[in-house]
């Protein structure tokens, strides 16, 4: 039997470009995916970045115009990466961040920008490039989230469409102005279409329009359906409940794998974690931090804003320090949280060092050294960090609240017993309840045994990407069209 083609459309893959998750999530699955039998391809914009690594590719179709200058998809490999890209230069020749200008802001033409992208997907989902159909067409986020829309309205045969929601936060709300670009037929320009309060939403009509919806957690899936988390369109997955799947996102534990890392201090595995701690003082040298391994280390992996909870943290901080804590932060965002954290980090230089930037390499080190990893997020459609941490046998504390709940097992009294606990959970999303988290981090750090069943039960979790790719591959073959 051949495999199922699945073309899978996002606006960033890793390791070629990387804002956040999403990137890991569309550069992890296909290989993942392919021990299922499927054959994913996927659809990127050709950003100087990507182009880069494709540099000599095919042209598997061209286009007279697209959006308002001529373009080409060409066809390649690379990073082990089956992709095809949209080169077209008015639209995706911008070096740096994919989605904002220099001046911070959006890049005044994303409507243009990603409408493209769900419009290129949808021409080969029924057939543009020869010799390639595929069966399946899995858009990601708002910014390919057009693509089940155009396949809708398309006469003709087509593809089975699914949409994944990483983030509801983030749906691509455009004037209606932009509706005459498109290229959609007026019957579009409506409620059961793409008319999302006046304007057009891209994330509302492929929630609308996809033959199925999922998000990256089971809980996640259940909350959006309620107003507190839905943004506007629990409304619309409540009447669409039927279609809505949560499958938790996983990560590439080739990797994320201590005993090969080969940029933390030390590797280790499982049945040599009391290596570990040689990272704990790597990590507290490089952050400026007292040395000491007895010193309980606390880290932040995360971008710095409301949704992470981060202000959470900072009010919490003085309280941690005060009973012998220290912070290891790496993330940039929020500009007044930053000036929170580094005057933190100049009050208490011992006990706290901030790194305002994210960097790949020394988020590994992050999670080999530190004692535990802190999410204390608002909400969290799934979230990585604490993934990464239990693989790395730090000790995550969350927020019980989306993937998080999911993914960390509480160390209360009835699963520290059972031998089950991988992390401490905290709820409500309160400064209080944060504290209460960390006082019981505390309380686990003194006791060797239970730090030590805790880091070895989180080693031992499948946080890896097999689960997760027989669900989808599960999800696919339900919604699977072959080309007739």
């Amino acid at each position: 039997m051949s495999d199922l083609k699945v073309l899978s459309v996002a606006s960033e893959i890793f390791p070629l470009v990387k804002t956040g998750g999403l990137a890991d999530v569309v550069g992890a699955l296909p290989g993942a995916l392919a021990r299922e039998g499927v054959e994913v391809r996927t659809l990127v914009p050709a950003y100087p970045a990507v182009l880069a690594k494709l540099a000599g590719a095919a042209t598997a179709r061209d286009y007279d115009t697209l959006f308002g200058a001529p373009a080409r998809v060409i066809a390649g490999r690379a990073a082990g990466l089956d992709l095809f890209a949209i080169d077209a230069p008015h639209l995706f020749g911008r070096p740096g961040n994919p989605y904002l200008g220099p001046d911070g802001l959006d890049w005044p033409d994303n409507a243009r920008r990603f409408a493209a992208l769900g419009r290129v997907a949808a021409d080969i989902g029924r057939g543009a490039i020869d010799g390639y159909r595929p069966e399946v067409v899995h858009a990601h986020d708002w910014q390919a989230a057009l693509a089940p829309a155009y396949l809708h309205y398309a006469d003709g045969p087509r593809p089975g469409t699914a949409v994944t929601v990483h983030n509801m936060a983030f749906q691509g709300h455009f004037p209606v102005s932009i509706f005459g670009e498109l290229g959609l037929p007026a019957r579009a320009l409506a409620i059961d279409g793409v008319e999302y309060f006046g304007g057009v939403g891209y994330l509302k009509a492929g929630l609308q329009l996809s033959d199925r919806i999922t998000t990256v957690s089971p809980t996640y899936a259940r909350e959006i359906m309620t107003p507190e988390f839905g943004n506007a369109l629990d409304g619309l997955l409540r009447a669409r409940a039927r279609v809505v799947q949560g499958i938790v996102n996983g990560i590439d534990d080739a990797v994320w794998d201590p005993a090969t890392d080969p940029v933390v201090a030390q590797n280790y595995s499982a049945v040599r974690i009391d290596m570990r701690v040689r990272n704990k003082t790597a990590l507290q040298t490089q952050m400026g931090l007292a040395p000491g391994v007895e010193r309980p280390l606390f880290a932040v992996i995360s971008r710095l804003s409301d949704q992470k909870g981060l202000d959470l943290l900072l009010a919490a901080l003085p309280g941690l320090i005060a009973k012998g804590g220290q912070l290891a932060l790496l993330g940039s965002g929020d500009r007044s949280l930053e000036a929170g954290f580094a005057a933190a980090a100049a009050g208490r230089p011992n006990s706290v060092g901030c790194v305002f930037a994210y960097d790949e390499k020394l988020a590994h080190l992050f999670q080999a050294g530190a004692d535990f990893v802190v999410v204390p997020s608002r909400f969290e459609p799934c979230g990585l960090t604490q993934l990464c941490a239990l693989r790395y046998g730090a000790v995550p504390i969350v927020a019980r609240v989306g993937g998080l709940a999911d993914t960390v097992i509480n160390a209360n009294e009835a699963a520290t017993a059972a031998g089950v606990a991988t992390g401490v959970q905290f709820c409500p999303r309160s400064v209080d309840a944060l504290s209460y988290a960390l006082d019981r981090a505390l309380e686990i750090n003194a006791d060797p045994a239970m730090t030590r069943r805790l880091r070895l039960n989180g080693m031992r979790a499948d946080v890896s990407w097999r689960g997760p790719a027989q669900h989808y591959a599960t999800l696919y073959r339900a919604i699977a069209r072959p080309a007739e």
